[in-house]
């Protein structure tokens, strides 16, 4: 099976309208900056879009958000982005606001198979609503549902031809557990290498759960906020 593509818009040239995506990254760490330019070229619209944040206003998910292609984000913070705080008071935009370790776990969940788990956080807040609870031991937990997408693009350091990917530092985050839990991963990675190139105790994520890969760049790597030190 070949897996390689040559280039964002060609290996997310079959998304449809409507899809479920998962995008990884923290903040703007480790983002697929390719393919969210792709997805903006391409003006799929309607998405609903998974990721800890939604971007900043001109980098990131912000952009697909400028230009209205995501019908609904599910994020744990999105303090930096004021286009994203205008469409969700407007009610341009359908929001689901998930604490972040609740975010990690049910995409963990998904990638693992499991279809549900019980966790205390959010229990006796808004995030309960219509959510079963059960006691456990004397504590009250909610049932939160694993997370699934119909894609899951995330962005690697290296990558070789079979899938395999290695990420470098923090910017592993959220993308080793969303790259198992979409129905088609996509990686963009820094540098292709050929199968055996990688040392095996490398690899983060393991190509049989990899099904597009191609060599992405060149990359910006923004931060969010730059701090200085006087």
């Amino acid at each position: 099976m070949n897996k390689v593509f040559k280039s964002a818009t060609e290996a997310i040239a079959d998304i449809p309208n409507g899809a479920t995506i998962m995008l990884g990254g923290f903040g703007l760490n480790g983002i697929p900056e390719n393919s969210i330019s792709a997805l903006v070229q391409n003006g799929i619209s309607g998405l609903t879009c998974i990721s800890n944040n939604a971007g900043v206003d001109d980098f990131g998910l912000g952009l697909l958000l400028k230009t209205r292609q995501i019908k609904k984000m599910i994020s744990s913070y999105v303090g930096e982005n004021a286009e994203f705080e205008r469409q969700l008071l407007s009610g341009e935009l359908e929001v689901d606001l998930v604490p972040q370790g609740t975010l990690a776990t049910s995409i963990q969940m998904a990638g693992m198979g499991i279809p549900a788990y019980f966790t205390p956080a959010g229990y006796g807040t808004e995030i309960a609503a219509g959510k079963e609870v059960r006691e456990f031991n004397g504590k009250m937990y909610l049932m939160e549902k694993a997370l699934h997408a119909d894609f899951a693009i995330v962005k690697a350091w290296k990558g070789d031809t079979a899938g395999n990917l290695v990420f470098r530092k923090t910017t592993r985050n959220f993308s080793t557990s969303m790259a198992k839990a979409g129905n088609i991963t996509i990686a963009e990675v820094e540098e292709l290498l050929e199968p055996g190139q990688i040392d095996p105790d490398d690899v983060h994520v393991a190509g049989v759960y990899v099904h597009r890969i191609f060599q992405g760049g060149p990359y910006e790597k923004r931060i969010e906020r730059k701090t200085v030190k006087l």
